[in-house]
């Protein structure tokens, strides 16, 4: 089953928040990390490639393209890839229920553990506010969201001169600014209420970009955070523990930086769902590119 022979066998992973498609997607630090990590099933929590910016401009460079062949050689090896829709990649969710060659596509599922708990995974866009309600507002905070993150990569440009560590300016901001820490604690509560709701031990969750363990009301509240800014994600230990994953502090042992492959050895480009992202497709379409035949697939939790 495994991609990697020297990759750290877990029991399951959740990673979200990718957001392919944009400048921002650490992508070459994503494929360090699935190059680290396997697992026999793999949860793709949402916002993986980002709808939302690919329609005001395509924007998907060999980087982006390689995750995406990463995550689909280990579909081709044997891992179970289940792939939980998000708002920025919310084209998929006409998809929702079918199979294609090894991916699901889920709204949202749950999960049993090693140790016999229930955790449903979901990416948590629908218990936000302002995604449900007022999407022009959500537009607008991602384009703000955008200009920070442009500001954070000089602040860090000097810092790296000055052999100062990264440091993130929207995640201290989300710190400091009162409003946003009662909204991130509001959206943990919802989640966890939602969790209760379909009588499971816990929930794991994305969106927020905000990585998090912790127990709530009696429950089990686990966000995998993203890897646009802090680089996170979830494993799964075979007794059933979860643990966050902070990339690269956490490089496993003997793991070097991924290097750009030469142009000469890279794959041609193969179309995936970035082909369906681009393009919309219809079913058909969807199966043809990823080489498969829909099947429908059990919703798990609903």
């Amino acid at each position: 089953m495994s991609d990697d022979s020297d990759a750290k066998q877990v029991r399951s992973i959740f990673i979200s928040d990718l957001h392919l498609g944009t400048r921002g997607a650490q992508a070459d630090l994503v494929l360090e990390f699935l190059r680290a990590y396997d697992a026999p099933t793999i949860y793709l929590v949402g916002d993986i490639i980002d709808g939302w910016r690919l329609k005001s401009g395509w924007y998907f460079p060999q980087a982006h393209n390689d995750v995406v062949q990463k995550l689909l050689r280990k579909v081709r090896k044997g891992s179970k890839l289940i792939y939980v829709t998000g708002n920025h990649d919310d084209f998929l969710r006409d998809y929702t229920g079918l199979q294609f060659g090894g991916i699901t596509l889920v709204d949202d599922i749950v999960h049993e553990t090693a140790d016999g708990k229930r955790m449903l995974v979901i990416h948590g866009d629908l218990f936000d506010l302002v995604v449900r309600n007022a999407k022009w507002l959500a537009l607008l905070g991602d384009w703000a969201y955008t200009i920070a993150l442009f500001l954070n990569h000089g602040i860090n440009r000097v810092r790296r001169v000055l052999r100062l560590p990264h440091w993130s300016l929207s995640a201290w901001a989300k710190h400091k600014v009162k409003n946003a820490v009662n909204y991130i604690g509001e959206f943990e509560q919802c989640l966890a209420d939602e969790a209760r709701r379909h009588k499971a031990d816990g929930v794991i969750c994305g969106h927020i970009h905000h990585a998090a363990q912790r127990e709530i009301s009696g429950l089990t509240y686990i966000n995998t955070g993203d890897w646009v800014e802090s680089c996170t994600a979830v494993i799964e230990h075979d007794d059933g523990r979860f643990e966050i994953v902070r990339w690269p502090q956490h490089r496993l042992k003997g793991e070097k930086p991924a290097l750009p492959a030469p142009a000469a050895t890279r794959p041609a480009p193969v179309p995936s769902l970035v082909e369906a992202a681009r393009s919309m497709l219809s079913k058909n379409g969807m199966a043809r590119i990823l080489g498969a035949q829909p099947e429908p697939a059990e919703r798990k939790a609903r």
